[in-house]
């Protein structure tokens, strides 16, 4: 049946836009939420961890409307978008006492996975306060690190889901453009890396990243129902040499355009910054290149 357009790499054919059709008269009474969930389930369009793709199903629905293919029924309710209309983190305090001890001396470390817990409010606050990029609300699958000695806060550690397009990294993996579509949710980028500045404990840096690359993977399975094989970040060369990341074997991919995803032309329009990365398992690549 012949193709009529193609959303998040799903193609929909006549067939689909005559089944959405009949959903919808089934249904007169539903809303656009309900018509979503309700197509979801009839196509099995769910993420790995099971949750419906309900956002990325009403986009389609949307673009179906839009292009006259489909009727849906009027806007009932427009809800606040949380992301245009976020207000900053409330500022909460902690110990801010210069701590200048050796990394022997301040173990135990505790890291704390934030994400959907009481403390993400603590985590979102450090950020907002003390990064010099600020606190902004990550999109898709995200986890959030806490760092603390003797329940004290040290560190923050934020990862969300990876890039689709990056040349230097997909380059380095050498998988093809159906397998990086198909895998691109077993990368994760780490987003925000932040040590609270009254915290001076040397190694302290490269510690964390050694340990958070032993349970980054289990973590996000457990939350999102998949693996992660290989982590990523991007350094901005003109604040810092990533050091720590080198430390803890993290190794040059190249490095970024200075364009966004959206550039209308080629020129930069942003610092070109380096691209290190960090294999999680040894058989990576023929993870991250498989088809199945």
């Amino acid at each position: 049946m012949a193709a009529l357009l193609s959303h998040r790499h799903r193609v929909i054919s006549e067939g689909d836009v005559a089944f959405i059709r009949a959903l919808i008269a089934e249904h007169p009474q539903a809303s656009r939420r309900q018509l979503s969930q309700q197509l979801c389930t009839a196509w099995n369009w769910v993420q790995a961890n099971g949750a419906l793709r309900d956002m990325v199903c009403r986009g389609l629905m949307l673009k179906l409307h839009r292009a006259g293919l489909i009727e849906l029924p009027p806007v009932r309710h427009r809800p606040p978008n949380p992301l245009a209309e976020r207000s900053p983190p409330l500022r909460v305090g902690v110990d801010s006492q210069p701590l200048q001890v050796s990394l022997a001396e301040l173990r135990p470390l505790e890291l704390r996975q934030v994400r959907r817990t009481p403390d993400e409010a603590l985590f979102n606050s450090l950020l907002e306060q003390y990064h010099y990029l600020g606190y902004t609300q990550p999109v898709g699958e995200q986890l959030k690190y806490l760092v603390l000695a003797h329940g004290r806060p040290l560190a923050c550690l934020a990862w969300s889901s990876a890039p689709r397009h990056l040349g230097s990294r997909d380059r380095f993996i050498g998988w093809s453009i159906a397998a990086r579509r198909q895998n691109i949710r077993l990368l994760a980028y780490n987003t925000r890396f932040l040590i609270l500045p009254w915290v001076a404990v040397a190694h302290l840096a490269s510690h964390l990243l050694g340990r958070l690359a032993r349970v980054l993977s289990g973590d996000w399975e457990r939350l999102y129902g998949h693996p992660i094989y290989f982590v990523e970040t991007f350094v901005d060369r003109a604040r810092f040499r990533g050091t720590c990341y080198r430390a803890a074997n993290w190794i040059c991919l190249g490095q970024t355009t200075g364009r966004g995803k959206d550039a209308p032309t080629w020129t930069p329009n942003r610092p070109v910054k380096e691209v290190l990365g960090y294999a999680l398992t040894p058989d990576f690549r023929q993870r991250l290149c498989a088809l199945g």
